[in-house]
């Protein structure tokens, strides 16, 4: 087998230096190197800011969509989309396992897992798209796939349906970022807060705040508004457009008792949010943007505009143990296993 970088920048056909996600385009060649774990993929989960954008891109057409995704990964020789920059994750059977790495991790031939690294850096090869599920962006695909040393991924467990771990697992860095910037007491702006992501987010953010705390979720319509109370995850629900900052404002101030939250975190998948998520957030408060259609630009300006001195975080999509503390939110929460098994096992 040939040696492979630990980091997979011998994949790297343009630019040369580049690492394999910022990269144009990368090989996926299907012969792995000896660090290297080649993947029979089943499903991919593209991220939702991208799907959102192919989505319109095809204007909703199926086959467009399918045309769309099979030139991306001819062309870079993985899933990323070239406007939003972003990927996804993937799910399958480990097929074979590079020759250095057969005694340093724990995968055998035959196990089923879900990659917790971005398609966006991840050599893919799809042979046939079967199926494309657009209410929950997953692509039903044949295909190979293959996972670098540094590569994070899980082994599906047994007790949840594989398609439920791979949706949870698809957002597992939001719940496990949130876990760790809520404390007790604090005020907590959830932006999309009925999307998957927004769910978990919700109920970790609740967990973490404490009976003290108050957790606003919000909702496009009435109808994802009352669903939403219908979790009992939020201690408020607002109706509001994101694409109005003040409005947004507003109706925060409106059930927060006249105050500014302490964080607020977008988990949308549409662009030009940036400033609905800064405008409710007090002095010294954070902003925690998961949202993959976030703009540091727009972002960044836009607090110095309005004079906001916040923190604000990219959402990182690892945090350490993230695929655990989610797959046990799944398992905690019986509300939402509920809500994920009836959207995402189909």
């Amino acid at each position: 087998m040939k040696k492979g970088s630990k980091y997979g920048t011998h994949r790297v056909i343009e630019p040369k230096g580049s690492l394999p996600q910022p990269a144009i385009r990368i090989s996926n060649d299907m012969e792995i190197c000896d660090n290297e774990i080649l993947i029979d993929v089943d499903y991919l989960n593209i991220d939702s800011a991208s799907f959102t954008q192919l989505k319109e891109e095809a204007k909703g057409d199926i086959e467009k969509i399918k045309e769309r995704i099979i030139d991306i990964v001819g062309k870079r020789g993985k899933m990323q989309n070239p406007v939003t920059g972003s990927g996804g994750m993937l799910m399958g059977c480990v097929e074979k396992i590079g020759e250095i790495l057969k005694d340093k991790i724990d995968l055998k031939i035959g196990d089923k897992i879900a990659t917790l690294v971005s398609l966006s850096l991840t050599p893919l090869r799809i042979d046939k798209i079967i199926n494309i599920q657009p209410d929950i962006d997953r692509v039903e695909i044949e295909g190979k796939a293959i996972l670098f040393e540094s590569g994070i991924y899980a082994k599906l467990p047994e007790d949840i349906e594989d398609t439920l771990a791979l949706a949870a697992l698809d957002v597992a860095g939001a719940p496990a970022q949130v876990k760790k910037l809520v404390k007790e007491g604090n005020s907590v702006l959830i932006l999309g807060a009925t999307g998957k992501s927004g769910l978990m987010c919700s109920y970790m953010a609740k967990k973490m705040a404490g009976d003290k705390g108050k957790i606003i979720g919000q909702a496009r319509n009435g109808s994802r508004a009352e669903f939403l109370r219908n979790t009992n995850f939020c201690h408020e629900v607002i109706i509001a457009d994101v694409l109005r900052p003040v409005d947004i404002l507003d109706k925060v101030l409106k059930v927060n008792d006249g105050k500014e939250v302490d964080i607020s975190i977008n988990c949308l998948s549409i662009p030009n949010t940036e400033m609905a998520s800064i405008l409710p957030v007090r002095d010294g408060g954070v902003v925690y943007f998961f949202s993959m259609a976030t703009s540091f630009t727009k972002a960044a300006l836009g607090a110095e505009g309005v004079g906001k001195d916040v923190t604000m975080i990219i959402g990182n999509g690892y945090a350490k143990n993230h695929a655990q503390i989610t797959l046990d939110l799944v398992q905690e929460s019986q509300v939402l296993r509920k809500i994920f098994k009836e959207k995402y096992i189909k």
